[in-house]
């Protein structure tokens, strides 16, 4: 599935009306590398006029580990190529699984001078969210083989209605015995 990409998008409005929820901050984040000044902080502040500057060589990147098996429905990234130019990315792979040692790739994406948000799904191959302890966000390459990446702002969403992700996976228990113990009172 392609991400979508529109300067105009506002992946907040999404938080605002309760469809999703931002678990980033239930996560450990960590950099492959930062300038001073330029690292996690700042790429999570909520401001679009600060950044992560990463510092070395090509994949730069983003580990977001869980403390529980956590769903996700999407990762937003706010990029800016009017003001990053050559920092900015051009090629990004998501990965998901339980630890650095064993993560798969899930989406790998092309963007063209992307600036606002883009939003990446991240489905598994049943069309539902992923559930995982851990993402990490690769910079393959940048715009104009720029050696660092900007990347301004991090989400990462989890759809609020988890009940009806639970009933796909149990099946069909319907009987009232069942049902009782369905929700909490």
């Amino acid at each position: 599935m392609a991400a979508k990409t529109n300067g105009k998008m506002d992946p907040i409005k999404d938080e605002r009306t309760g469809k999703v929820r931002e678990v980033g901050t239930q996560a450990i984040w960590s950099l492959s590398s930062c300038k001073p000044g330029f690292g996690v902080d700042q790429l999570r502040d909520d401001c679009m006029d600060t950044y992560w500057q990463s510092d070395g060589q090509l994949p730069h990147l983003v580990n977001i580990q869980f403390r529980q098996k956590t769903t996700v429905s999407d990762i937003c990234i706010y990029t800016d190529y009017k003001l990053d130019e050559s920092y900015t990315p051009s090629r990004v792979s998501i990965r998901a699984g339980t630890n650095f040692n064993d993560l798969q790739e899930v989406e790998v994406i092309d963007l063209n001078e992307p600036t606002g948000w883009v939003v990446i799904p991240t489905i598994d191959i049943r069309e539902r969210p992923i559930r995982t302890f851990m993402i990490q966000i690769a910079v393959i390459s940048n715009h104009q083989n720029g050696r660092d990446t900007h990347m301004r702002q991090i989400k990462i969403h989890s759809p609020v209605d988890t009940r009806s992700l639970l009933a796909n996976d149990i099946g069909n228990f319907v009987t009232v015995e069942c049902q009782q113990f369905a929700t909490l009172r």
